[in-house]
């Protein structure tokens, strides 16, 4: 249920934003309280400890004179309000040290709404929790005695969000997991590893998917003993859904969030309209268009939660958009203003990303493949959104030669080249995707927020090595 502590400060942070808003033309607090939980096992240790998304506080927005003021602080009482309007009326006052910039926030809707996503299934204890992990950790490596250590853990989360202006009074509570393994084998002086994650928010069933994620995951180290380096050279590539997703999260992702616009760091914003990719292609990006790992209600500035379609057909059509970007280009919020936590500025930031599925069949996009590679498992990514350079690095790749597998796999595999070449590049999407909720993102090298991404399979060309 809904958190305690934040329906106790309802009324007072109600009480603040009326205060303030006879004062200046806007003024909005969001108040966090997220509660999460990391247990973890491995071959020599046990850990239970707070999620890095732990919060609680608050941040309070003004906007006046054409100018947007954020002023945190962690407990909003009687005693210490006036202390917050001080504060906030210090920092407005305080001689701006940055060129000025015109900011006029879209008008806000009116609209009052509690949100609820209940976490499913038995609740379980740390003791459980523990229990449960470390019998899958003693499964790992009953598995085959070339593991030599099998780490698996298990993270949940509660949200509990409020956001009060003005015109909107909104709360959002739900929960969501994220179970992991990670498998190191070794024969001889030999050593590799894999890995595998995934989210959801009902515990029985994830601790029996993670049973099965182990048995996959401890097969491919085994398998990677006998991996290659793959020759560098430009190749036709089949991908996994995880593959799939890094891509779009680097080729474009990044590339739309528009906050770089403002500051004229994205090629992108010189193509809307236009086409970027295959006609195949079709992006989304939203909280609300599908459920993962950042499928929220209301984004941290109150922005109701949307499916927004970046490419369709080819052609880039949108992007992705905070208020206060919105509010310089005199473009509208799509919900993905992101805060790391209620001590950081919002930034315009990715959801749940991916690509469209189509109409291919996975088999036949393998089967019409002379030569080349089927490439899985994400490993990390980069991308210039000036210039667009991408570089994606994936655990492996299994060999294709004249529409078969030859059994050879190499390890690891980094991808690069040019955004809009990869992507028109793209000659098949398959009829089914997948959306992978276990990791998260940064803006440049901080500001991490979760993210999930994923979709159809494509076939493309690109440089490897």
């Amino acid at each position: 249920m809904f958190s305690k502590y934040l329906k106790k400060k309802k009324e007072i942070v109600k009480k603040l934003i009326a205060d303030l808003g006879e004062k200046y033309e806007f003024a909005s607090i969001l108040a966090t309280d997220v509660k999460g939980m990391v247990y973890a096992v491995d071959k020599s240790s046990t850990v239970i400890r707070p999620s890095s998304v732990s919060e609680c506080g608050f941040v309070l927005r003004v906007n006046t004179n054409g100018l947007i003021y954020e002023y945190s602080f962690s407990e909003l009482t009687e005693k210490n309000i006036d202390e917050v309007k001080k504060g906030i009326e210090e920092l407005i006052n305080k001689k701006a040290s940055s060129k000025k910039v015109d900011v006029t926030l879209n008008k806000e809707e009116e609209i009052k709404k509690d949100f609820v996503r209940k976490s499913k299934g038995k609740k379980y204890s740390d003791n459980e929790i523990i229990d449960k992990l470390k019998e899958l950790r003693d499964y790992g490596f009953s598995l085959d005695e070339r593991v030599l250590n099998c780490q698996v853990s298990f993270e949940s989360i509660e949200y509990n969000k409020m956001y009060i202006s003005k015109n909107k009074e909104l709360t959002q509570f739900y929960t969501y997991d994220n179970p992991r393994c990670y498998c190191l084998v070794k024969d001889g002086d030999n050593i590799k590893y894999a890995y595998d994650g995934f989210g959801g928010n009902n515990p029985d069933e994830e601790f029996v998917l993670l049973k099965d994620s182990i048995k996959e995951t401890v097969n491919l180290a085994i398998e990677l003993l006998g991996a290659t380096m793959p020759t560098p050279g430009k190749y036709t590539i089949i991908t996994d859904p995880s593959i799939t997703g890094l891509i779009a999260h680097e080729a474009f992702g990044h590339g739309v969030e528009m906050d770089m616009f403002v500051k004229d760091r994205a090629k992108s914003q010189e193509y809307k309209n236009k086409e970027v990719a295959s006609s195949l292609v079709t992006m989304h990006d939203g909280a609300s268009a599908t459920f993962s790992s950042a499928s929220y209600f209301f984004d941290d500035e109150g922005v109701l939660a949307q499916d927004t379609v970046i490419i369709d057909k080819g052609i880039l059509i949108g992007g992705l958009c905070d208020s206060v970007s919105a509010g310089i280009l005199k473009y509208h919020p799509t919900g993905n203003g992101r805060r790391e936590s209620f001590k950081r500025k919002v930034y315009t930031r990715m959801t749940n990303t991916f690509f469209d599925k189509n109409k291919d069949k996975l088999e036949g996009m393998i089967a019409s493949t002379e030569y080349g590679y089927y490439i899985c498992a994400t490993n990390n990514g980069m991308e210039d959104p000036k210039n667009w350079g991408i570089q994606c690095t994936a655990l492996y790749g299994r060999e294709i030669v004249n529409g078969k597998f030859t059994g050879k796999i190499v390890s690891p595999v980094v991808m690069s080249g040019y955004v809009i070449d990869l992507l028109e590049s793209i000659e098949a999407v398959s009829n089914t995707k997948k959306i992978i909720g276990s990791g998260g993102c940064g803006k440049g090298y901080k500001e991490w927020v979760r993210v999930s991404d994923g979709g159809a399979s494509i076939k493309a060309t690109v440089k490897i090595g």
